[in-house]
């Protein structure tokens, strides 16, 4: 690293002013959170984390942030930061401190279905447990569907944390996903398998718009018995 670069680093680790978050998360008072920048990009995380990432506090209220290290080329920290840090309270709670990991993207495949099967809970669990025999495995409790709304406010937080007290995947229609996890593997990992679901979705679709066979809700059963996972029945019905 160059001494320019280094000297950058040093001064950015004082402590900005403090912002309100948009939301109130009492429940992290005084926690610290990496998070990536606003408009940047993953790639360059490796190359130059210090201008893509930041570390921001929690005021003790749950109100405000401020960033304490990073993003030493100006910026400020993802859109949806209420969202993650709502999300990161709730999951802290029903997790008993265990989720550490709130991972957000645009998935291709996924937001393609969020198109055409209606934004249901039972629907886009039972389709994507479908097509994986892995899937009830991975994601168990199921999916929680988001419809439309406005980005990067607290409404969106607000309808996504209350999914994420039953479920560790949260859909939002037409945008994304939103993941939780105990690490980065896991979270990432989970993301992925949902991700690869929807994509045979949208190939299985495209080649035959009706299923000629499946997993049937006895399979489920079975599978949920060996592999020693609980299923909730609602998403087990006869179709």
């Amino acid at each position: 690293m160059k001494q320019e670069e280094t000297d950058s680093v040093k001064e950015n680790f004082q402590p900005k002013e403090w912002q309100p978050i948009g939301t109130s998360v009492p429940g992290l008072a005084g926690e610290y959170f990496l998070v990536t920048g606003s408009g940047k990009y993953f790639r360059n995380i490796i190359l130059y984390p210090q201008d893509s990432l930041c570390i921001v506090e929690i005021d003790s209220k749950g109100k405000n942030y401020r960033i304490v290290w990073g993003l030493v080329n100006g910026g400020r920290p993802t859109s949806e930061l209420p969202s993650h840090l709502m999300n990161h309270a709730v999951k802290k709670e029903v997790s008993g401190g265990r989720h550490r990991v709130i991972y957000h993207a645009h998935t291709t495949n996924v937001i393609a279905l969020t198109f055409v099967l209606p934004l249901d809970d039972k629907v886009f669990t039972r389709e994507l447990w479908e097509m994986v025999t892995e899937c009830p495995v991975v994601f168990p409790d199921g999916i929680g569907v988001v419809p439309w709304m406005v980005p990067g406010g607290s409404k969106i937080a607000a309808a996504t944390s209350e999914l994420m007290k039953k479920y560790d995947v949260a859909i939002w229609a037409h945008h994304g996903m939103f993941v939780s996890g105990e690490d980065f593997d896991l979270t990432f990992g989970l993301m992925h398998t949902v991700e690869k679901s929807a994509e045979i979705l949208v190939k299985m679709r495209s080649m035959q718009p009706e299923k000629r066979q499946t997993i049937s809700p006895q399979n489920f059963r079975d599978l949920a018995a060996d592999f020693k996972v609980t299923l909730p029945e609602e998403f087990l019905y006869e179709k």
